[in-house]
């Protein structure tokens, strides 16, 4: 049998479902990009340009990290790996770390958050750091692991709202991990160049 003229199967407009069946939606292209927020992260983490998704990232600072190996620059990263970090009074940078690229990160897992929302990692990371802008950086009262603990508190990671920055030192001692050998070394070759130096010193005039 000829088609009508002027139509096109092309054209036609789609049949009904049949009865009983429910039209299933097509999600749009947005949608599709989407990604679950407990997820296991599919942002793979990148030493060279710096991106460590759910982390939070540790570097030396000079002079300071010397003397004290453990104490350094603190900061925390987004779901995609960028970081923000309280840099100084009234400033939180992002992708841009005070004191040089990582030298150490500590994984976190997104599934001890326990805030709701969707997105919660991202949207405490984010109030975290608008909170930051608005304060006076402080050496040893208020400053960078004072902004990553805040953020912790804000998504109750690991259940808690009782991060702060002798925690967060602690933790991230006992479960970071150094990016290479180089920031290793970086870290803790000046710490024993002084402690030689300081024992050097003490043994000479000792033996006088």
């Amino acid at each position: 049998m000829a088609e009508a003229e002027g139509s096109s199967p092309l054209l036609s407009p789609p049949l009904p479902p049949p009865p009983g069946m429910a039209e299933v939606e097509v999600p749009t292209a947005a949608e599709t990009d989407m990604k679950p927020y407990h997820g296991s992260g599919s942002v793979a983490m990148d030493v060279e340009r710096s991106r460590f998704p759910y982390c939070v990232v540790w570097t030396p600072i000079p002079v300071l990290t010397w003397f004290f190996p453990i104490i350094g620059h603190m900061g925390i990263c987004t779901s995609t790996g960028v970081i923000r970090d309280f840099a100084g009074p009234y400033f939180v940078s992002e992708d841009n770390m005070a004191f040089g690229k990582p030298a150490k990160y500590w994984k976190l897992d997104p599934a001890q958050v326990y805030a709701s929302g969707p997105n919660a990692w991202d949207t405490a990371v984010h109030d975290a750091s608008e909170e930051y802008k608005h304060r006076m950086h402080n050496l040893c009262c208020d400053n960078c692991h004072s902004h990553v603990a805040l953020a912790l508190n804000l998504m109750r990671y690991n259940n808690s709202t009782n991060w702060n920055m002798v925690t967060l030192c602690f933790f991230c001692l006992l479960y970071g991990k150094y990016v290479s050998i180089g920031a290793f070394v970086k870290t803790w070759l000046p710490f024993v160049l002084l402690l030689g130096i300081i024992l050097t010193v003490i043994l000479v005039f000792n033996l006088r």
